[in-house]
C-alpha cells in the first residue's frame, strides 16, 4: 500500500534528521552520516509510494476504459 510507504518514508526522514542533528551537536560524524542516509532513504521510500499511487491510478483508468470499450462493442452487436 502506497500510504504505508509514505508514512514509513516520513518516519525515516524525521528519524534521520534527528540523528543528523544529534551527530552535528555531539560532533559524531558517523551518526550524522547515518542520519543523512536514513533521511534520504525515507525520502526515496516516499517517492516510491507516490510512484505506486500513480501506477495504480493509471491501471485503474486503463481497466475502466477497457470495460467501457467492451460494453460499447456489446451494445453494437445487440442491435
Amino acid at each position: 500500500m502506497a500510504v504505508e510507504d509514505d508514512v514509513k518514508g516520513k518516519v525515516d526522514e524525521v528519524s534521520g534528521k534527528a540523528k543528523e542533528v544529534a551527530g552535528v551537536v555531539s560532533d559524531d560524524e558517523k551518526l550524522e552520516a547515518e542520519g543523512k542516509a536514513q533521511g534520504l532513504a525515507g525520502k526515496a521510500r516516499g517517492l516510491f509510494g507516490d510512484a505506486k499511487d500513480k501506477v495504480e491510478d493509471s491501471a485503474e483508468n486503463l481497466k475502466d476504459k477497457a470495460e467501457d470499450a467492451v460494453d460499447e462493442l456489446k451494445s453494437k452487436f445487440k442491435k
